[in-house]
């Protein structure tokens, strides 16, 4: 139930396919395999209305992903790998087709080295809670050094018996929207009980030469059938000082799984707070088999003046 938590994950992620990914050519020293998924969603809210209340409160969120990834030995310490996943959705905009994560490098016995658009280091710990099918995620992303999908980004991972580490610097890349000139690292250590504890700090600017940094605890716990997360975050952009935090739990029946999570984010400037996320979400998915699920969402909004969302969906992996 947990996404990418370990270090195996993490490291399998850079360099194999997904569990549903067909292996379309492998030999001894090489191979490709390409997977995918299609996704039929809708999203029912007024939060998908026009600022004025008009318009319709029903929006279409489909999408469908395509990845390819191929590893090749280079001798009996290297290994090379690489991977492309592009998506499309159903928008009425320029975004509607998007290049997720493209990035190659090399597996060693001292880690993995990569560059491209992936994920930052801190990855690794957000998605301790990152759990659900439709809502999550929002409360302990800061600043933007922390997030995944990032352009120009140095990647290190590397797994030392129960113990990860992962450092990444991600390149200005002269776009005000997004941190630049970032660095962070991350660690955790998986315990042989279910219980897993990491920590990380990132560091960066936000595009107009003001300093940025978050520091994140996470700590999560699996015993059998049931799962439970926490994470939590705590930082600065300029002078606004940030806090979030997420909490997540999952438990599985047969081929039902049933999900939960609450997101907190707060920022404070000049003494004012304001409450940027905050809602519970509660989630039902029902697997039929490795690659058919289905799955139901409900977001209940805590904040003043923002409305519940219903989120439902149909997903198939190839």
């Amino acid at each position: 139930m947990k996404k990418a938590v370990l270090a195996s994950a993490i490291l399998a992620s850079l360099v194999a396919g997904t569990a549903n990914a067909a292996t379309v050519y492998e030999d001894d020293s090489k191979s490709l395999s390409i997977g995918g998924r299609a996704e039929a969603r809708f999203n029912i809210s007024d939060e998908n209305k026009n600022d004025d209340g008009t318009g319709n409160a029903f929006k279409d969120k489909s999408r469908a992903r395509i990845n390819l990834k191929g590893k090749a030995k280079i001798n009996d310490q290297i290994t090379a790998f690489g991977k492309y996943e592009v998506e499309f959705s159903e928008k009425n905009d320029s975004d509607n087709f998007k290049t997720r994560y493209v990035y190659a490098g090399f597996d060693t016995q001292a880690g993995a080295f990569s560059y491209g658009k992936q994920d930052s280091a801190q990855v690794m710990l957000t998605d301790y809670t990152d759990i659900l099918a439709t809502f999550g995620g929002e409360g302990v992303d800061l600043v933007g050094g922390n997030e995944d999908k990032r352009e120009n980004n140095f990647l290190y991972a590397g797994e030392f018996n129960n113990f990860t580490v992962a450092a990444n610097y991600i390149a200005e890349d002269n776009n005000g929207n997004k941190d630049s000139d970032s660095y962070g690292i991350a660690a955790q250590y998986a315990f042989p009980f279910g219980l897993s504890l990491g920590a990380g700090y990132v560091n960066g600017q936000d595009g107009t030469d003001v300093d940025a940094n978050q520091y994140n605890l996470a700590v999560s716990y699996e015993f059998s059938n049931f799962y439970a997360a926490a994470t939590y975050a705590s930082g600065e952009n300029g002078d606004t000082d940030l806090t979030g935090y997420e909490l997540a739990t999952a438990f599985k029946m047969n081929k039902f799984i049933a999900q939960a999570a609450y997101n907190f984010k707060q920022s404070e400037k000049s003494g004012v707070k304001k409450d940027e996320k905050d809602y519970f979400a509660l989630e039902g998915i029902y697997k039929f088999n490795k690659n058919l699920r289905t799955y139901a969402g409900y977001r209940f909004e805590q904040i003043d003046n923002k409305d519940d969302q219903l989120q439902v969906g149909i997903r198939y992996d190839f």
